[in-house]
């Protein structure tokens, strides 16, 4: 089974956004060519499942993930297109009960104590903090991580290349997620070579940081 730590073993997770199915597969290469091996395709364009199973079936070596899910239908939509990972705005316990039950890492979003609370109880141990630099950032991150030692975040959300280091820094953060490396206005233009270019000065970052 594929777990959490290797869907943000990068230490940078894209959140794709994708309008059209003939995007995804040259969007995942060039993400790839960057240094990047996951990505999450988000359910909110009508182009998601299509465009993930075209990852899945094209790009093996690409990590292709649901984002964006918030009721059980997507979960199952996802799986059907072959995505390996579950990723939600908000915390629901029946997304994040059904996608324990058929096995997918799946990384709900929190910002309180109790949300925490609530996913633990069904099993969750790495959470996506978002939107990150709305709610506190790493402040808040911090304040969390004290009644909660046992958890680790994925903050999203206002994460760019100029603070990213800091995230990285905290031993509390598996990865960050965001999309400053790969745009909708990028995917548009088809500027593949730029997306390329910001996920490798992206994951140079981190590894000089993790090492």
């Amino acid at each position: 089974m594929l777990t959490v730590e290797q869907v943000a073993a990068c230490g940078v997770v894209p959140v794709v956004v994708l309008d059209s199915e003939e995007q995804a597969v040259p969007t995942a290469r060039a993400l790839l060519a960057g240094g990047i091996n996951a990505m999450e395709i988000t359910f909110r364009t009508s182009a998601a499942k299509g465009s993930i199973a075209r990852v899945a079936a094209e790009v093996p070596e690409m990590i292709v993930g649901a984002g964006t899910v918030v009721n059980v239908d997507q979960v199952h939509d996802a799986l059907e297109a072959g995505a390996k990972f579950i990723v939600s705005p908000g915390s629901d316990a029946e997304v994040i009960a059904e996608a324990m039950k058929l096995n997918v890492p799946v990384m709900p979003g929190v910002v309180t104590p109790s949300e925490i609370m609530m996913g633990l109880k069904l099993g969750v141990k790495v959470f996506k903090f978002f939107p990150a630099e709305t709610f506190g950032g790493l402040k808040a991150i911090k304040a969390l991580s004290g009644p909660f030692p046992q958890i680790r975040f994925i903050p999203t959300g206002g994460v760019n290349q100029n603070n990213a280091a800091e995230y990285f820094k905290n031993p509390k953060i598996v990865a960050v997620g965001g999309s400053w490396m790969v745009t909708k206005d990028m995917v548009a233009a088809g500027d593949f070579a730029g997306i390329t270019e910001k996920s490798a000065a992206a994951t140079a970052l981190f590894r000089e940081i993790r090492g």
